[in-house]
């Protein structure tokens, strides 16, 4: 086996280099690298000098070079550039080794799973520093785009486990994403066909067609697309907003997110969701009685509570926003006013939402907290205005 390289070795010196004192006037120890795969890379160094299958002498060193040069080109000066680039690095190493026919190698799985050990404990310590979070927050471009990924990445894998960093990591995706209007690519889908000439439903937000996805029945809920400047930027905030919120309910009584469609309306966005043929909770009892009424408001209450344990506020709960699903049960939808509890998102000087089933502190809110501010507890109120309504 070949010995390591002068550029791995200068990497790992640099990296375990400890800082100049600062009263030094020698010179300066260069910046230190960030490398998250370099288990990954160490293990491909190593198995690539073994002469295996044939393998020159010259073989063995074009490979050692090209790994030298991921070894310089994956490193970074800031762990917010190292794990905005990270799954890049990841693609191209797998790459590497699936040409060489190493992917099955243990000591692979053994090296990827303590870089992602190393991965997780440099998107963690973003959440906890001000001055990286800004540095997050400047991103723009595929920066961004690739920032957003990652940390979806690594809490759509189960890498942040921890309530209080997926919550970090959530508030952080929601920020990144207003600041550079964009969204997570797993949240996005292909394949929405079908799509009706003319909306079945319209509304403030947009209109609502009915299409196919995957073979299935799905409605498509459109954002207006002909509202143009600084009232197109809010709509879009808005839908994205709510996407990112929507995306992280999974529950039988919570309508359920399939993806952002971009295709049918190329100059907007569309979310996707499963066609509820029955229609709202109000037509469904018009059209089927009322014997199921008390086993509906349960089911509303349950879906309710669902959403307050993860902290998050519905903001417009009322019969209209209540559909009723093939398997005969209520499902809350529409979320474009929902927000974490924890959040400025739930002030607004703007009192969207409908009167009849906002509590008193949101109708007059200078009687009670002097401001205008959703709450569990003002939900909860809308839930008793929709007992009434059905």
């Amino acid at each position: 086996m070949s010995s390591p390289s002068p550029l791995s070795l200068s990497l790992d010196a640099r990296q375990t280099a400890e800082p100049a004192p600062t009263e030094s006037t020698g010179p300066q120890a260069p910046p230190i690298k960030i490398l998250i795969y370099q288990t990954l890379i160490s293990f491909l160094r190593a198995a690539c000098s073994a002469r295996v299958s044939g393998r020159s002498r010259n073989q063995i060193v074009r490979l050692q070079r090209i790994l030298d040069g991921y070894l310089i080109s994956m490193s970074s000066e800031s762990v917010v550039d190292a794990v905005a680039k990270s799954l890049e690095c990841r693609k191209t190493l797998l790459e590497f080794a699936s040409e060489h026919g190493l992917t099955s190698d243990p000591d692979l799985r053994h090296s990827l799973r303590a870089d992602e050990g190393s991965l997780v404990t440099h998107i963690t310590s973003i959440f906890d520093s001000k001055a990286a979070e800004h540095d997050v927050l400047n991103l723009e471009g595929d920066s961004a785009q690739c920032f957003l990924d990652v940390i979806q990445d690594a809490l759509d894998r189960g890498f942040l486990m921890a309530q209080q960093h997926a919550q970090k990591a959530h508030r952080l995706i929601r920020k990144l994403s207003e600041a550079c209007d964009k969204l997570p690519s797993s949240l996005f889908i292909t394949g929405v066909s079908g799509r009706g000439e003319h909306p079945t439903f319209g509304g403030g937000f947009g209109s609502v067609y009915h299409a196919l996805y995957d073979n299935k029945p799905v409605a498509l809920k459109v954002m207006r697309h002909f509202v143009q400047g600084s009232e197109l930027r809010e709509i879009r905030v808005k839908l994205c907003r709510e996407a990112l919120i929507w995306k992280e309910l999974h529950h039988p009584y919570i309508l359920t997110f399939i993806g952002i469609d971009q295709d049918s309306f190329p100059s907007t966005l569309g979310m996707v969701s499963p066609w509820m043929e029955h229609g709202t909770v109000l037509n469904y009892l018009k059209v089927h009685g009322r014997s199921t009424v008390d086993k509906l408001l349960y089911e509303i209450a349950q879906g309710l509570q669902y959403l307050h344990s993860r902290n998050v506020v519905h903001g417009d709960l009322r019969g209209a926003n209540i559909l009723i699903s093939e398997a005969w049960t209520a499902c809350l939808a529409d979320f474009g006013l929902s927000a974490l509890a924890d959040t400025t998102s739930l002030r607004s000087t703007k009192r969207s939402g409908s009167l009849y089933w906002m509590a008193p502190e949101l109708i007059d809110p200078n009687r009670f907290r002097g401001e205008f501010l959703r709450t569990p507890a003002s939900d909860v109120y809308a839930f008793g205005c929709v007992c009434i309504e059905v």
